[in-house]
């Protein structure tokens, strides 16, 4: 399941076994969620579906924000 993060990784998503788009969609995800101090995973059962789940660090009005100035 973790190969479904890795840049033009696909699976068949068509009853005919074809392959759709370009396969960069969760890496980019796992990029931006990891850039920000986060994590990304997923939870999936065959026949009923997949689940991904994300989390961020919560940052307080004391902490400085990563990258600059908020705006």
């Amino acid at each position: 399941q973790e190969r479904i993060f890795e840049p033009f990784y696909q699976i068949d998503s068509s009853i005919a076994g074809e392959k759709q788009g370009t396969g960069l969609g969760l890496a980019l995800v796992k990029q931006i969620v990891e850039q920000h101090g986060g994590q990304i995973w997923v939870e999936s059962e065959r026949g009923k579906g997949s689940r991904f789940i994300f989390t961020l660090p919560l940052l307080t009005e004391d902490e400085p924000y990563p990258g600059g100035n908020r705006r």
